[in-house]
């Protein structure tokens, strides 16, 4: 090294290293390894890109940077990561890139920028513009819906997650861009709102330095804010709105002022909740689909906590006491999950901004302010306001892991408020037998507070306490008979013992004098650990002794493991191994001497108990391997030794029980630290030798997993001990060491590494052992000495488990590599990594030598033995571990790292972070990256080997036994996804079986290589169907393989494979690139890397030749990839054109060739033939792909149009004022639809500026405004000689009337009777029609549409449907002349076809208007306006016709939205005599359109007046028209006896009122604002009409009176309203009808639960809400009293008013009142009274169903003293008593304390039934 390099290494400093790297036994070797890979890295990625050579290279060395991310972490300096950063967004942000591509780079991006804290905004900074245009391009493609690109499935979700990655680092000024570019998007009529405030969600920042904050959100804070508060009935964009709330609260906490706004964010929460209220709720649809994130609502309530005062804590409160009663187990509904979900993140979310407060490592973004943080007073309330929900949700029936959750982090706030009341559980629930379902639960409970109960640092220093106890009481929990309770005392065992060191320190006190009183109490409990460590032993004993095979099994059921007992094994297993690893050595002797003597004094079988205490005692032994193996080792080998001496057992078929016992235990016992066992080298193996050679198959199967255990234990690494505190326990407290967690820095791993010895030892065993059975093969397969099968598997057997065993030290395969599979200016090296072994050269390479036999066996079984399936499994195995396997197997490994992060999660503790986990797990995870590091080495490159490996797999996968096939189907689709391009290789094999010419091919051949090709299109292979060459002989061959004569399509399985092949491969094909450029930015960036010094410099930069070169092939490689496309396009029209092709094939070549559209290159012309003629194919499914491609085909060879900039100012004469102006104002005035004023000749059609899309201008108008230029002279109609090859196709065949009466009679047949209905890609490629040729078709089809407009047949409907709307939209560009002759004849169609509406088809009329009249400018289609606005009432046809009529018209008006003010008001005025409809089907149809012509008169935020109508003067003139009714008490429908004379006003006003029903249902749940004043106004006529009882008669009005209240009081307010609403309820209760006060109770109910947190910042209204409810509990009429109790007990619930001493004196003075002594007459004002007290005090008990509150036991008391009234108050007692003993029965053993003696003496004499003989 010279001075300089040396220099630059001591100056590096990795942005962050993964730390377990430097933990392994060979981390010396790391550094250089990971310096040298990452140059290798950077300076191919920069070549790569230099070269211009996007595939293969860039997206080689890709891969590579993400296997270095996930071996090393960030290892490379800050300037490396911005670098790689950089070059990764220009290629991801590069335009025409192929999908897949961009999504690669776009997860290693997100990758790259995880760690937030690593780079602050000043040394990075991203432009967010290409970025957008990205997600632009992708989400809402324009070309997507007509299959010219396809995207991968999973595209939305990573570049969501790319965008959120990037927008830290978006510029200071991106905020106002962005505005600039979405303000005029934000149209609340307009679907186009959802994208907008999406995409603000998406990009907005929301990390940035305070100083910045006035370019930032200040910008928008409180516009947005003002638009959320101010909308309702949570469109679909609200939930977007509020979590980008959440976010910026999150994100800025201290820097936003919250507080106005927290009563209308918490009772937005608590109404998203969709909780039921009230006896008969509606809900309106949209609120369940739209309800908001629960992650982010707990995001935003966990930023709001804290502060001066704790606001949002009240209400948070607040929110959890009237919700807390869901909770229970014994209620739920849909609405379950969401509050459990609630609960279950809240408490996670608040321990993260605890921690980000008090524990996080400092960085660049900025810290939240002293006084905003949370301090430990507002942890302690934020605990207590969750506790009780918590408690609840424990038992709840959809499990308790959710709660468990909430507690876990809650014992790390405050463990001294969480704790104990769990305790209480715990305890209680051990001392009960009766129900164990309680027992799991508070025990999964438990095991996660587990470390706050023992951690040293304590707040809750008690806890320590309860260890023992808890873990003496669990112990009964080890049942044989109850499986899930077993198993949960497991894991709470092992939870417990894991952080407590099982020492006995009883003597410490008299050593150590300066102990606290507390740990002197600890030391003396601990003499009990012995104890329990034994008993645990003997109850483990007894649940074996009861798990025999011969107690759990008939004589006739297998003799495997059931499920359950292999999780029990398991379970066992490792609690042992736990308590063991964590006893003291006195206790270790004992417990182990006492496992000898159970498994030494009888035999067991081998198959369940038998392996249960093998598993036990390989516990036992890896704790301390010398004391143990002492014991067993020479047990077993002199018994083993002395049966076998026995020379006729060697060919018995079954062995004595002692033999195969004694051969498990030792098979288990050996799995232990292999220096150990080198003093026992010579027993074993001689053991081996010998029982390797038995006859009888269980015997030997157990010496060879002897055999593989004793080589794993010599040959692997891994650490030899996981205590809780490195070092033993030998200290001298072990009582201090309770749940202390691991350090990192000083694990102090103790590793086995394979020695000298040890190796001897190995490769001794091998060449006694391996070599004669290899050496016994090969003269099997020479024929010198042939065996039996039995023979050859036992042979098998013995070089498997020796290659299992040994597989570490044996050197990969290796040898030449295959040339040429991939042409490529880069090198494409693997690299190789250390992995602690140094390979032997002098030893023999035993992998090689196996797979040479293996490969000659192999070959001689298929020629002589094929059915010897047994074996052949076994050489599959083989093969696969020769390639694979060097000590670690995947899935192993898979499901290791999977329970690994699962404890981690159970014992993690978030609040301090910093990796504080427990030693034992640190130590795992060490282990873990070890073998992740041999997974990952497997140097993937294709030698010569492999390829005569895959070839062997490609035979077995194609042989004649399914097994056989699909196991070698498995490896060979895992290799082929292993080693680089190798499907380059074996594709064409796979295919060869498939081709026509292939004739000796069997069917099996040919089913196996059907089956590879599945295999071969998922998962992890996909990289063949995106390489041309492959795609390109693939799919052709997939379609010719129907001629092949081992074809055989009667067998079902080959048609379900091939459908499944065609179904595969149309979900997984997306678009595969054919342009590949890369922009000038990539390269220079590229040349800064390689310029740049830094640590790792680049190695070799391209020469400018090789540049130039690189360039050069880039284009050639554009115009190669264009070729084959078009080659693979024509191969597939050949295959089409063979007469012999069976129909499924040719279904299957026609359904490719529409996934080979594109839009960035023409589809060949014969193809475009081919498509056109399929438009009149026998087959409907051909025919549906044709209709689809040529809309495709049309899309493509649409001629771009001439756009022109437009300033709104010029022509309005207005310029826009300063500030937000929203809605109908001057400046837009032009753009509105005026009847006056109209283009009805060729001058005023030039004149007009059309502006095709809707919501331009009505919030604001775009930065620059793109119209289409109006053309000057009508460049008609495309001439015949200028059209393409394409044009030319369509245009010959849509001029041939035969093909166009073939088409249409085709079109006009019903598919499927009943669910047909208007078919959008119809209406595409009639609108592509007309939209490219013009009119030049309409004279041909004329006719057509002329005779299926006059037919009623549903088909033939919709197909003029389709037609009409397809020559409406298609004719946007057409001259005026062209047009004005269109609707001339379009005008009378369009009549014919609506008088001829018929039910089926007036849903598709709907459709077709609504699709012509979107996106359309209003002026352009005046004729269509007019004419659908002539009379839709007109009465002719009956009133299916008018409903029918208005519904095609709304479906035109409402694409409008607020720009045919005019038509609105005509409609309006038209309708509003007609409103006293008898129809009822017209009366809904109404209702649905006066939404619509209400709908745009908003209250949003800067909204001015709308010129379209308004609300509030319809309802005043409706109000008019029902004064009629005003008068009556109670409304009944106009039916009254006949002979009094009825006034026609009274009929008519009643028609007009149900109409009013219609309208006000209709608009509940859809306008964005609610006119209260105008409902209130209604209000009084709803509450007459609506029934109390649900009454069997169904009478329409009451229905739709009860649904609107019902919706109505579900309404949102402010608090400028709740005033008004109040006093029209006070007006109400005063009414002399009892239905209308009853109505008011269940009114109110809602109303208040709905908007809880408004109502409760105003004191007075909540002071008369009180009154109000005081008032009707006074009532004369018994049922509104029964109402106003449940009432009040629902308010006293909420805690909507507190349980004070006031309340309770009102309801005593009253429940006391006297009664008249007379019998006769009940004074009956003093009854109601008296009732009316009684009532209070019901409403009271029930108000607090759970618990009992400390005024509660008296209140019960008064209420027994009334037990003996008159009805109905001795009913009324009767009752609630019931009630309370149902709902506080569960947990009346702790209920019970809270009364005194005298009292529960009472309350058993009354909850207890009287006697009937008394």
């Amino acid at each position: 090294m010279t001075v300089d390099e040396d220099m630059d290494m001591e100056e590096f400093i990795p942005q962050k290293e993964i730390v377990y790297n430097g933990l392994l036994p060979y981390r010396e070797r790391l550094d250089p390894e990971a310096t040298a890979l990452l140059a290798d890295i950077k300076s191919n990625l920069c070549r790569a890109v230099l070269l211009r050579e996007l595939w293969p290279g860039a997206a080689f060395w890709c891969r590579k940077l993400f296997s270095f991310l996930k071996l090393y972490g960030r290892r490379f300096s800050k300037e490396d990561h911005i670098f790689f950063i950089k070059l990764l967004y220009e290629l991801v942000t590069l335009p025409n890139l192929e999908p897949h591509m961009m999504q690669c780079y776009a997860r290693l991006l997100i990758q790259l920028l995880k760690k937030k804290e690593l780079l602050s905004r000043d040394e990075l900074q991203l432009p967010w513009r290409p970025l957008y245009e990205l997600y632009e391009r992708v989400i809402y493609s324009k070309t997507e819906h007509l299959g010219l690109i396809w995207f991968p499935n999973s595209v939305d979700h990573i570049l969501k997650a790319l965008i959120k990655s990037c927008r830290l680092y978006f510029p200071a000024s991106c905020t106002k861009e962005m505005l600039d570019e979405w303000r005029p998007l934000l149209c609340v009529f307009d679907v186009v709102m959802q994208k907008a405030v999406s995409n603000m969600e998406l990009f907005l920042p929301t990390i940035m330095p305070p100083e910045e904050h006035s370019q930032g959100f200040q910008l928008w804070f409180d516009e947005l804010m003002n638009l959320w508060i101010s909308v309702q009935n949570q469109p679909s964009w609200e939930g977007h709105l509020v979590n980008l709330f959440a976010r910026l609260a999150n994100d800025n906490i201290g820097y936003v002022d919250w507080t106005p706004y927290i009563p209308t964010i918490f009772t937005r929460i608590l109404r998203s909740l969709n909780l039921p209220v009230g006896v008969s709720q509606m809900v309106a649809p949209r609120y369940l689909t739209n309800a908001y994130d629960i992650g982010y609502l707990v995001l935003w309530i966990t930023a709001l906590l804290g502060g001066p005062g704790n606001p949002a804590q009240k209400e948070l409160t607040c929110l959890f006491n009237s919700i807390a009663s869901f909770y229970h187990p014994s209620n739920h509904g849909r609405w379950q999950g969401r509050l459990m979900r609630l609960l279950q993140r809240l408490p996670a979310s608040v321990v993260r901004r605890v921690h980000r407060e008090r524990h996080a490592a400092p960085s660049w973004i900025t810290l939240v302010p002293e006084c905003e943080r949370l301090t430990d007073a507002d942890l302690q309330d934020f605990t207590r306001s969750l506790t009780g929900a918590a408690l609840l949700a424990m038992f709840s029936k959809t499990g308790s892991t959710d709660a468990a959750y909430a507690l876990q982090n809650l014992a790390l706030l405050t463990p001294e408020l969480a704790i104990p009341p769990v305790l209480e559980k715990t305890y209680a629930a051990m001392e009960t037998l009766t129900e164990p379902h309680t027992l799991t639960a508070t025990l999964s409970c438990m095991i996660g507070m587990a470390r706050s109960l023992v951690s040293p640092n304590n707040h809750y220093p008690e806890g320590h306490a309860h260890v023992l106890p808890l873990l003496l009481g669990s112990l009964p929990g080890v049942d044989p008979n109850d499986f899930s309770k077993c198993m949960i005392t497991f894991q709470f065992i092992t939870t417990f013992t894991t952080l407590v060191p099982l020492v006995d320190c009883s003597s410490a006190p008299s050593q150590h004098f300066d102990l606290t009183e507390i740990e002197k109490d600890l030391c003396f409990a601990s003499a009990g650990f012995e104890d329990f460590v034994l008993q645990f032993l003997d109850r483990c004993f007894a649940l074996i002794d009861s798990s025999t095979l011969e107690q759990t099994r008939d004589e006739m059921e297998t003799d495997t493991q059931t499920h359950l007992e292999s999780l029990v094994e398991l379970g066992l297993s490792s609690t042992v191994s736990t308590i063991l690893t964590q006893c003291s050595t006195e206790i270790y002797k004992v417990a182990l001497q006492k496992l000898y003597n159970f498994a030494t004094a009888s035999i067991f079988e081998t198959c369940v108990s038998g392996r249960m205490v093998a598993d036990m005692c390989r516990a036992a032994a890896k704790c301390h391997p010398a004391e143990s193996l002492r014991l067993f080792v020479p047990h077993c080998c002199s018994v083993i030794s002395h049966i076998t001496a026995n020379e006729e057992l060697q060919n018995e078929e079954e062995l004595d029980k002692e033999l195969l016992w004694n051969l498990q235990l030792l098979s288990e016992v050996t799995r232990v630290d292999g220096e150990q066992l080198l003093k026992y080298q010579g027993d074993l193996e001689q053991i081996l030798c010998v029982c390797v050679r038995l006859r009888c198959k269980r015997a030997y199967t157990l010496a060879c997993s002897l055999l593989e255990h004793t080589l794993r234990s010599l040959s692997l690494i891994y650490p030899t001990e996981y205590r809780s505190t490195s070092g033993g326990f030998d200290s001298d407290l072990p009582v201090r060491d309770w749940g202390r967690a691991g350090d990192v820095a000083a694990l102090g791993v103790c590793w086995h590494v394979p020695n000298q010895e040890e190796e001897n030892f190995v490769f001794q065993l091998l060449s006694r052992l391996l070599h004669p059975e290899l050496q016994r093969i090969k003269g099997h397969v020479s024929g010198d000495q042939p065996m039996s099968r039995e023979e050859l598997l036992q042979s098998l057997a013995v070089v498997q488990h020796c290659l299992l065993g040994a597989g570490s030290l044996l050197p990969p395969l290796d040898g030449p590599h295959v040339p040429d599979l991939v042409p490529s200016m880069v090198s494409l090296g693997e690299i190789k990594l250390h992995v602690g072994v140094e390979y032997n050269d002098s030893q023999e390479n035993y992998r090689e030598c196996i797979c040479q036999t293996m490969r000659l066996l192999l070959h001689h079984i298929l020629e002589h033995s094929e059915d010897d399936i047994k074996s052949l499994f076994v050489i599959i195995k083989i093969i696969s571990d020769l390639m694979f396997f060097r000590g670690t197997h995947k899935k192993e490994f898979d499901s290791r790292w999977k329970s690994f992060t699962l404890v981690k999660k159970s014992m993690e503790n978030r609040l301090h972070g910093k990796k504080q986990h427990i030693r034992a797990l640190l130590i795992d995870r060490v282990l873990l990256q070890h073998e992740m590091r041999k997974l990952v080495v497997e140097g993937s490159e294709y030698k010569v080997v492999h390829q005569e490996l895959l070839c062997d797999l490609l035979l077995l996968s194609t042989s004649t036994y399914s097994q056989v096939r699909s196991k070698a189907q498995n490896v060979l689709m895992g290799a082929m996804g292993t080693y680089s391009f190798s499907y380059r290789d074996m594709i064409p094999h796979i295919l060869q079986l498939l081709s026509p010419q292939h004739a000796t091919g069997t069917h099996q051949q040919f089913k196996g290589a059907l089956y590879c090709l599945l295999a071969a299109h998922s998962g992890f292979n996909l990289a063949s169907a995106r390489d041309w060459d492959c795609v390109g002989a693939v799919w052709p061959t997939l379609v010719r393989c129907g001629l092949s004569p081992s074809m055989n399509l009667e067998k079902p399985s080959i048609g379900r494979l091939l459908d499944e092949i065609t179904d595969r491969i149309h979900r997984q094909h997306d678009t595969i690139g054919i342009y590949f450029t890369v922009s000038e930015m990539c390269v220079e960036i590229a040349n800064q890397i390689v310029l740049s010094k830094g640590h790792a410099p680049c190695l070799e930069v391209p020469s400018e030749e090789e540049e130039k070169e690189g360039i050069q092939r880039q284009r050639i490689r554009n115009v190669v990839s264009a070729r084959k496309y078009e080659k693979l396009v024509n191969d597939l029209l050949d295959c089409l054109e063979d007469r012999d092709l069976p129909w499924k094939f040719e279904h299957m070549a026609t359904d490719l060739l529409a996934l080979l559209l594109r839009d960035d290159h023409p589809l060949p012309p014969d193809a475009v033939l081919y498509f056109t003629q399929s438009l009149v194919h026998d087959s409907i499914s051909i025919r549906k792909v044709a209709i689809s491609a040529t809309a495709g085909v049309l899309k493509q060879l649409k001629r771009p149009r001439k756009k022109v900039v437009l300033k709104p100012s010029d022509i309005s004469g207005n310029q826009d004022v300063e500030g937000l102006c929203v809605g109908d104002r001057e400046g837009n005035r032009w753009l509105q639809y005026d009847s006056n004023n109209l283009p009805l000749t060729q001058e005023q059609w030039d004149s007009f500026q059309y502006v095709e899309k809707t919501h331009w201008g009505y919030y604001s108008w775009p930065r620059e405004m793109m119209i289409y230029a109006s053309s000057e002279k009508p460049e008609d109609d495309l001439p015949y000689e200028e059209m393409s090859e394409g044009e030319k196709i369509i245009f010959e065949y849509f001029s041939d009337p035969e093909f166009i009466d073939q088409l249409i009679e085709y079109l006009s047949l019903e598919e499927r009777k009943g669910k047909d209905s208007f078919n959008p890609r119809r209406f595409c490629l009639f609108k592509g029609l007309f939209r490219n040729y013009g009119d030049l078709f309409v004279p041909l089809l004329w006719p057509h549409l002329e005779r299926l407009a006059s037919d009623p047949h549903e088909s033939s409907q919709r197909c003029v449907c389709e037609i009409t709307a397809g020559l409406i939209r298609g004719s946007k560009h057409w001259s005026f002349s062209k047009l004005d002759r269109l609707w001339q004849l379009l005008c009378p169609l369009i009549r014919t076809a609506l008088t001829n509406i018929t039910v089926e088809t007036f849903t598709d009329w709907g459709t077709c208007i609504a699709t012509a009249c979107e996106g359309r400018d209003p002026r352009k289609l005046h004729w269509l306006f007019e004419l659908l606005m002539e009379s839709p009432l007109s009465g002719e046809g009956g009133s299916f016709r008018d409903a029918s009529l208005l519904y095609v018209l709304q479906g035109g008006l409402a694409q409008q939205q607020w720009r045919v003010s005019e038509l609105l008001h005509r409609l309006l005025a038209y309708l509003e005599p007609k409103l006293t409809q008898v129809y009822k089907n017209v009366r809904e149809r109404i209702g649905s359109v006066l939404t619509y012509i209400f709908m745009i008169d908003v209250a949003l935020p800067h909204t001015s007046p709308t010129s379209s109508p308004h609300v509030a003067e319809f309802v005043t003139r409706v109000l008019e028209r029902l004064k009629p009714l005003t008068s009556e008490p109670e409304i009944h429908n106009h039916v009254r006896d006949e002979n009094t004379q009825e006034t026609d006003e009274r009929t008519q006003a009643v028609k007009l009122l149900k109409t009013v029903l219609k309208w006000l249902m209709a608009s509940a749940g859809r306008t964005f604002t609610t006119p209260v004043q105008q409902q209130l106004q209604l209000l009084p006529l709803l509450f007459k009409i609506a029934p109390v009882e649900i009454d069997e008669s169904y009478d329409e009005m009451k229905q739709d009176a009860r649904t609107c209240l019902s919706l109505m009081s579900q309404g949102l307010l402010y608090p400028e309203h709740i005033p008004l609403v109040l006093a029209g309820l006070e007006e109400m209760a005063g009414s002399r009808s009892w239905h209308t006060r009853y109505s008011v109770l269940t009114y109110l109910q809602i109303k208040v639960f709905y908007n809880l947190f408004t109502v409760l910042s105003l004191p007075t209204e909540v002071l008369r809400i009180r009154t109000l409810v005081m008032q009707l509990l006074l009532d004369e009429q018994l049922e509104v009293r029964d109402v106003a109790c449940t009432t009040l007990s629902g308010l006293l619930q909420c805690q909507f008013f507190p349980m004070d001493s006031s309340l309770q004196t009102q309801l005593q003075t009253l429940s006391q009142t006297c009664l008249p002594k007379a019998r006769g007459e009940l004074a009956s004002t003093d009854l109601v009274r008296r009732h009316a007290g009684v009532l209070g005090f019901s409403a009271c008990i029930l108000s607090s169903p759970y618990d009992v509150p400390e005024w509660m036991p008296q209140i019960l008391m008064d209420l027994s003293d009334h037990l003996n009234d008159p009805q109905p108050i001795e009913m009324t007692v009767k009752k609630t008593l019931s009630e309370f003993r149902r709902t506080h029965h569960d947990n009346w053993q702790e209920h019970r304390q809270c009364f005194t003696d005298d009292q529960l003496l009472v309350l058993t004499n009354l909850l207890v039934s009287p006697c009937y003989y008394a």
